[in-house]
Formats: structure tokens, C-alpha cells, sequence
């Protein structure tokens, strides 16, 4: 048997090892240089790393097993650091009672508080039966702490309003992300202690991307192929890879981690529908604006989300305290800004001058600089990398789904192919799961992987 993969990202790069190391003989195809996806590690200034903050924790002991396993005892146990940034103060997160109050103000941290105690008065006897996001989170938490901690942030991310956004992005992710869990506890409005982020994640020493570095080079000493910087440019319903060129290489079954609408418009024959419902699927595209500063203790988190409307950033990286063997010897701390954007939009296309500018305007702002200089900055633009929840959107991918199962040469995966907004263990486990059900050991529907909420909350360590 020979598979191939488009794609190197964590679920392209976790299939082909585990298949691999089973005697299939396997091809990987990525487009870019480097494998690991959104979560490769990148060589800046001296230093190393990741694009944005990409720390492993998984409950899923199949996941910690592999991954484990592949980083051999060479990664360090990071406690985590975070806060929010919101009205120029910084929230701890999860909030601390002291700290919200001092920075909310008892007159607001009372408002917070009615409008909690109103949204549950309002919600007893009734079925919550939400279809957008901001009408779940107002519905759980209330509408004073849904605009203060969820709507810039979320419109910030995905470029539409809250209300035009699924309730499934608020399912899938505020259980794990659980901000309104945290402030609601810190408040003492909680009705129990939600999961919250780990206060403590793995990370490889020297960058996330170690991971998949070695995963592929293991693949390529049992023999099979991984083959950097050459675009596919579709896919055969009988299991080949189509390129830019016209050539076509045949294989008995492909796993595809290329955009979903890309893929399916690929497809000789589509159906006009399909091709309309592809054409209502959108992705976001990322600008991360790095910077380099002449400093080496801005600040003691690894990351901080910016809740703040007037900032167009919605997160900030710190490498600096991700561990020393990022750094080396350097006295510098390089930050990651994110952006999101459109195609589209004027972001997107602005110079890279411009985007450093901005960054280093905004950051300014944030007083997190102090009398700090930006020395200089460094630009990665990635595209497509948020499938976008608007409200609705299942009417027009579950036909996809359906038309895509009448191809079984063909396994749609991981962020980007299975059009699902997937943490680094949900597409390893993708990956994982691909893998069995090629080599004939189970019939794992991995649509449903990270659709199932429940399964998946970062609530507790599993043993490796």
C-alpha cells in the first residue's frame, strides 16, 4: 500500500509516522519549506520561535503517548503565565477576586454581577436553545461580562459580529478557554469551578516544531518520502495528487490536510451545490508581527490576550518565558503580535513597514514597553488558518461531509481539511486515527473528532 499526504502540519505529519512505522510506505507533500504547520518553529535573531503560543496539553492518553514518545524526555514543564488585557489593566486569568475587583471598581464589578444574577433569573425554566454565539454567552453569563470580556476579542478574530458567529464556536471552545468561567468564579457568581486553562503545559526545549521535525525525519529513515515546497494543486477521486504541472502521482489512499473548500472544488465532476456551499466556507487569515526588543524582562507571562476594541492586536507572545533554550544567550525578547484579517482586507496587503509600525504603535500603547526599543521586526503572514463558525455554516459544510464519504480513498484532516477549529492535540489525535482506519484497525468517524465537546476539556493531566 502507498499513501499520500498532503501536508505536514501536525495531522498530516502524525499519520504518516504512525503509518510508517507500521511498513507503509508513505508520501508526504508540503507546499511550504518547512514541516509542522501552524505549529513549526522559526529560526529569528538568534533566538527560536513558534508561531504564536503553541503549548501541548491533551487528555487523551493516546495523544501524550505519541507525543511523548517523540519528544524522548526533551521538553521542559512550563508554568503557565497569562492575563487579559482590557481598559488598560491587566486581569489575571483565571481572575483572581482581589485583582478583578481592584481593576473593575466595585460599581462595575456590581453590574457584572446583576447582569449574571438577571440572565440566570431569565434562563430558569427555559431550554437554552442558542444559535449564535453571543446570544450563548449572554445566556450563560450575562451581557455585562459578554461585552467586556468576549465581543472585541471574538469579532477582533473572526471579522464578523458575535451575533452573525455559531453557538458552536462558543460549545467547542469556552469550556476549555472558559473566560466566562473564570470571571464568574472570581466574582463568586459561579455555580461550580470551570476548566480552565492548565496551569502548567509541555514544551519541546528549543521549539513546538521539534515535534514534527522528528516525526518526519523518522518517516523518512523508515523509507518514506516528505517532499517540502511543492504546492498539490488537487485531488483525484481515485486517490491521486494533481500538480500545478498536470502530472499526477496515483496512490491507494490519500489523507488531505489542504483547505476544504480547495480540495472539494479540486474534485473532478463537483455538483453545482457543492461548489455553492463551498463558496459559503471562509477561512481567516493570520499576520503574526514579531519584535525584536532590547530587553530581556518586559514582562512574566507567556502570552496575554487583548480584550481592548481600540487595539487591533488580540494576543501577544512572550519567548522569553517559554524556557531559556528559545533565547540562548540573548538579552533581547522577541514578542509575537497577532492580527487577523481577510484576504481582502487592507491589512493583508499592507507593506511590511507598515505592519511594524502598527505593532509597535500598538504595543506602545498597551504601556507593556516601558522605555524598551523595538530594534526590528520580522513579518509572517499565514492564510486560511481559522475556519470561520458564522452562523449557519453547518447547512452548507454537512453536505460536503456527505458527498466526501462517497470517496473512501480520500480522508479529509486537521484544521484546514476537516474545517475545524482544532488545538495541536486534536489534529495529532486526527493524525492518530487516520491512521488506524487506513491500516484496516478500526472505523473511527473522524469528522466527529472535536465536535463531541465534552470529550475533549483540558481538565485534568493524563498519564503519558
Amino acid at each position: 500500500m502507498k499513501v499520500g499526504i498532503i501536508g505536514g502540519g501536525p495531522a498530516g505529519i502524525t499519520a504518516a509516522y504512525q503509518l510508517a512505522k507500521r511498513g507503509i510506505d508513505v508520501e508526504v507533500v508540503e507546499a511550504g519549506p518547512n514541516v509542522g504547520g501552524l505549529a513549526r518553529t522559526l529560526d529569528l535573531w538568534g533566538q527560536r520561535v513558534d508561531l504564536g503560543p503553541h503549548r501541548f496539553f491533551s487528555q487523551d492518553g493516546r495523544v501524550n503517548r505519541l507525543w511523548h514518545e517523540v519528544a524522548a524526555g526533551d521538553f521542559k514543564t512550563v508554568q503557565r503565565l497569562t492575563r487579559i488585557y482590557y481598559g488598560e489593566k491587566f486581569y489575571d486569568y483565571p481572575l483572581r477576586a482581589g485583582n478583578a475587583f481592584r481593576n473593575m471598581g466595585l460599581v462595575n464589578a456590581l453590574r457584572c454581577g446583576l447582569s449574571y444574577g438577571s440572565q440566570w433569573i431569565l434562563n430558569c425554566g427555559r431550554k437554552q436553545t442558542h444559535e449564535n454565539f453571543e446570544d450563548w454567552v449572554v445566556g450563560a453569563f450575562g451581557r455585562r461580562l459578554f461585552e467586556m470580556f468576549f465581543k472585541s476579542y471574538s469579532e477582533k478574530l473572526w471579522g464578523i459580529s458575535c451575533h452573525d458567529l455559531d453557538a458552536d464556536f462558543a460549545a467547542q471552545r469556552i469550556k476549555k478557554f472558559s473566560l466566562g468561567g473564570a470571571i464568574a468564579n472570581a466574582l463568586g457568581i459561579g455555580r461550580s469551578k470551570h476548566a480552565t486553562l492548565v496551569d502548567q503545559f509541555d514544551h519541546p526545549n528549543g521549539g513546538t516544531g521539534i515535534i514534527y521535525d522528528r516525526m518526519a525525519k523518522k518517516v523518512q529513515d523508515l523509507g518514506g518520502a516528505v517532499i517540502l515546497s511543492t504546492p498539490v494543486a488537487g485531488v483525484t477521486s481515485s486517490g491521486g495528487l494533481r500538480f500545478p504541472d498536470g502530472t499526477v502521482r496515483n496512490y491507494d489512499h490519500v489523507i488531505s490536510t489542504m483547505p476544504l473548500t480547495l480540495m472539494v472544488k479540486s474534485l473532478p465532476d463537483v455538483p453545482s451545490e457543492l461548489l455553492t456551499a463551498t463558496s459559503n466556507l471562509s477561512y481567516r487569515n493570520t499576520i503574526l508581527i514579531y519584535l525584536r526588543i532590547d530587553h530581556s524582562e518586559l514582562f512574566p507571562d507567556q502570552w496575554l490576550y487583548v480584550q481592548t476594541p481600540e487595539l487591533q492586536m488580540g494576543r501577544i507572545t512572550n519567548f522569553r518565558n517559554w524556557g531559556e533554550e528559545m533565547h540562548g544567550d540573548s538579552p533581547d525578547t522577541i514578542l509575537a503580535l497577532e492580527y487577523w484579517c481577510n484576504t481582502e482586507d487592507e491589512l493583508w496587503a499592507c507593506s511590511d513597514a507598515g505592519l511594524i509600525a502598527l505593532g509597535t504603535d500598538e504595543l506602545r500603547k498597551t504601556g507593556l514597553l516601558g522605555n524598551a526599543q523595538v530594534m526590528e521586526g520580522h513579518i509572517e503572514r499565514i492564510p486560511r488558518c481559522y475556519p470561520v463558525y458564522r452562523t449557519g455554516y453547518k447547512q452548507w459544510l454537512n453536505p460536503i461531509i456527505d458527498y466526501l464519504r462517497e470517496f473512501p480513498k480520500i480522508t479529509p484532516i486537521g484544521r484546514y481539511g476537516a474545517f475545524k477549529y482544532n488545538n495541536q492535540d486534536h489534529s495529532i489525535l486526527m493524525g492518530l486515527l487516520a491512521a488506524e482506519n487506513i491500516l484496516g484497525q478500526a472505523a473511527h468517524d473522524l469528522w466527529r473528532i472535536n465536535t463531541d465537546y465534552d470529550e475533549y476539556q483540558e481538565t485534568e493531566r493524563a498519564d503519558p
